[in-house]
């Protein structure tokens, strides 16, 4: 295959020999196959985009999955206390000034809380790896039954909300508006 790539600067037609490819059609931009192609395109575009997103987001819920688990570990294991929390984020932000966000003190112990909350509880281990940090921390904070927690995260999962809706859905009761739905009339059964 030829390397399209040189010096990280695209080269367009390197290696190709583009007075070899036949003009048999000038291209009509608004002709039905063309347009199709373009579609497709497009479609595939986004979704590789889609799932470039969640492999980042299941990777980054992973790292922090692990540094909580050490954080917790070391703590119990050396009788650390929150100084070590505190030293960690003042040394990462030494050894990776590229990394503007994301290794603050707070958001360490949002970490260590992380793998606390869900260490014992393998179906929803899986799920908050599916989401974002924000709608993890709001999940989190407001929500304390287990299963409404496993109700917003499958919801924030299957709709992409973000964490604006997520806050407005957990604020307005959706989850408990939705046990009561299902209590309320016998319909299917009755059938």
């Amino acid at each position: 295959m030829t390397n399209l790539w040189t010096k990280s600067r695209y080269v367009p037609y390197k290696g190709i020999d583009v007075t070899k490819i036949s003009k048999k059609e000038a291209l009509n931009p608004s002709d039905k196959n063309y347009q199709k192609l373009l579609e497709n395109v497009i479609s595939q575009i986004g979704s590789a985009k889609l799932r470039i997103a969640r492999s980042a987001t299941r990777e980054q819920m992973a790292l922090y999955w692990w540094l909580g688990k050490h954080i917790a570990d070391s703590q119990d294991k050396f009788g650390w206390g929150k100084s070590v929390v505190e030293r960690i984020s003042l040394d990462l932000k030494k050894a990776l000034p590229d990394a503007i966000y994301g290794f603050s003190v707070q958001n360490l112990w949002y970490m260590r809380q992380f793998y606390l909350e869900y260490k014992d509880i393998q179906n929803l281990q899986r799920l908050v790896g599916e989401i974002p940090w924000g709608q993890n921390l709001i999940i989190m904070s407001k929500v304390k039954d287990l299963k409404a927690r496993e109700f917003y995260i499958q919801a924030t999962i299957q709709m992409g909300w973000t964490r604006d809706v997520l806050n407005m859905q957990i604020n307005s009761q959706t989850y408990e508006r939705q046990i009561l739905s299902e209590k309320q009339h016998n319909f299917d059964k009755a059938l």
